[in-house]
């Protein structure tokens, strides 16, 4: 690709980027919020941990599922569309349900956390790598800001839901009327997917990275040969899942997935332990930090390689759980501001790399197979992450568990990206391709 053709992203790239945006926006709304704020309404934080673990790992299992096919899929917008519009609808039950109706509302919570977590995270990051395949850094840097965005909104949402209690108005809390900006948002979002997003930017008059040096005819050619190259994939689930390097880089975007979303769940309930700490101040905080390391991130990523981008990421994911553990035990707040700040960080960057790792190492016509078996693998962490963090705040241990948690994820990680090895990945590759009679062609080349 000329790089300098590859200016901007496009009328089209830049309304993807605002789906992605409210797509991430939703996912963590709708799953965060609930879990963080109002779990005391609907049986208690390891009650609604417990669902939102559920629902995920649902979303896991039939990312797994599908990803035995997912080259053969006709149209990924398609699909995506029926779990949009499904997670939308749930999302509008969650906010409208009464507390007290437990049972219904237990019903549709998981169905916006199974739902949501199949059309942000998986169909529409296949998507993003599909318009920007040589970009998807920058892309997802941008698009996954969303995250510390709603972290710096959920203490006025926190406000909102207990004002009319705490003036003696009401003895239920607003939720209806605090979600329901957040609904028009996502919903606005679905709409616009609906109606101005296609599988491939070929298929609207738009360029792959926005590199207008292609003529369209050369454009349509590339797009018809990696439509038929997915359907005769050499990296079969099989393959993937028996690949040292896959599992390096799909257990380094798990363990920071599991520790920025883990943390967040229970955000109030560590800034509780600092009463000194204003909540509301310090989301802002984490919020500013996220939405700039997210898109710096993204940046480093398509600068000098995803490899390098994740060895920093997996390194501040280090000195948050230090300083975290640090601040715990002495109980100075200054180092825990620190600490969550670096989580913000590496929080806006947690989904980036799944959908990174999967283009920047693997081919345009292997992508969608690698990243239907990376994004499930990483979401188990995902999922599990709000009910071990529950479990270790509400164990003996406590609150200095959950740093102790980052510290030694963020060892782990250094060591596992050490190991991955774009090299080796060439090279296996090289093999299945002989295998099955397909040419050696040197693609793979050079891959920061």
């Amino acid at each position: 690709m000329n790089q300098s053709q590859a200016k901007g992203f496009g009328s089209r790239g830049i309304i993807l980027i605002v789906v992605l945006f409210l797509g991430f926006f939703m996912f963590q709304t709708f799953t965060n919020y609930p879990l963080n704020i109002l779990a005391d309404f609907y049986g208690g934080s390891q009650t609604v941990a417990m669902l939102l673990t559920i629902g995920t790992l649902a979303g896991v299992v039939t990312q797994i599922i599908l990803s035995h096919f997912v080259g053969n899929i006709k149209s990924i917008k398609k699909v995506a569309s029926i779990f949009g519009i499904i997670a939308v609808i749930c999302a509008w039950l969650v906010a409208a349900i009464p507390f007290y109706m437990t049972g219904v509302w237990y019903v549709a919570y998981f169905g916006v956390n199974y739902t949501v977590t199949l059309y942000a995270l998986f169909f529409m990051s296949i998507i993003a790598g599909q318009w920007f395949p040589r970009r998807k850094g920058t892309i997802m840097g941008i698009s996954t800001i969303a995250y510390p965005v709603c972290n710096a909104v959920i203490g006025f949402f926190a406000t909102a839901v207990f004002k009319p209690m705490e003036s003696g108005l009401s003895d239920s809390p607003a939720i209806f009327r605090s979600f329901l900006p957040f609904l028009i948002i996502t919903t606005i979002g679905v709409i616009l997917f609906l109606a101005l997003i296609t599988d491939y930017p070929e298929q609207c008059g738009a360029y792959r990275d926005n590199d207008k040096s292609f003529t369209p005819e050369m454009a349509n050619q590339m797009l018809m040969q990696e439509i038929e190259d997915k359907k005769t994939t050499v990296w079969t689930p099989v393959h993937t899942f028996t690949n040292r390097d896959f599992w390096c880089a799909s257990v380094v975007c798990g363990l920071i997935l599991m520790c920025s979303v883990g943390t967040m769940t229970q955000s109030s309930t560590i800034i509780a332990n600092f009463p000194a700490l204003n909540y509301t101040i310090i989301m802002m905080i984490i919020a500013l930090c996220g939405a700039v390391g997210s898109w710096l991130l993204g940046i480093i990523d398509t600068a000098i390689g995803t490899k390098k981008s994740m060895l920093i990421c997996v390194a501040l994911m280090l000195l948050a759980g230090l300083l975290g553990f640090i601040a715990c035990s002495t109980g100075i707040g200054v180092f825990l501001i620190i600490s969550l700040a670096l989580v913000g960080i590496f929080m806006g960057a947690s989904s980036n790399y799944m959908v990174s790792v999967s283009v920047q190492y693997w081919r345009r016509e292997d992508f969608a197979s690698v990243f239907s078996c990376v994004n499930p693998v990483s979401n188990i962490f995902n999922a599990a992450a709000p009910t071990v963090v529950a479990m270790i705040l509400y164990s003996a241990i406590g609150i200095n568990g959950v740093f102790l948690l980052i510290l030694i994820a963020g060892i782990i990680g250094i060591v596992l990206m050490l190991i991955f090895s774009p090299k080796h990945i060439r090279t296996v590759d090289d093999k299945y391709r002989e295998a099955a009679g397909k040419p050696l062609d040197g693609a793979l080349e050079g891959r920061k």
